[in-house]
């Protein structure tokens, strides 16, 4: 019989500009649930990211998973941000907004493109 398994660590750290990030990486909370929602196993997420320990991964997935709505709602947030910031950022930079916006379109382009 094993003994009781002591608590496991989540790995998440706010940074000094209010990101979440994993462990002592640079890659974001973001970042890590939304390789996971795109469908990557987390060995996949690991070769994507190898700073992160594997197991680091599995607790960050299973915080997710236990925090579903509050993870949710902060990614949520910071999305709103930046697209606020992206957006004043542009009405001040005509041309980055003109750039901006003609990348957008050959994105859009090239995923109709691979779905069609």
């Amino acid at each position: 019989m094993i003994a009781t398994p002591e608590p496991i660590d989540v790995p998440l750290r706010v940074d000094q500009d209010g990101v979440i990030r994993v462990g002592d990486t640079r890659v974001t909370l973001i970042t890590l649930v939304g390789c996971y929602q795109r469908g990557d196993t987390p060995e996949e997420i690991h070769e994507g990211f190898p700073t992160i320990p594997l197991a680091d991964i599995y607790a960050v997935i299973a915080y997710y998973l236990n925090h579903r709505e509050e993870v949710d709602a902060y990614i949520e947030q910071e999305e709103a941000e930046a697209e606020k910031w992206r957006q004043e950022y542009e009405a001040n930079n005509p041309q980055v907004a003109a750039s901006n916006a003609k990348f957008r379109a050959l994105l859009n382009e090239k995923r109709k493109n691979e779905s069609g």
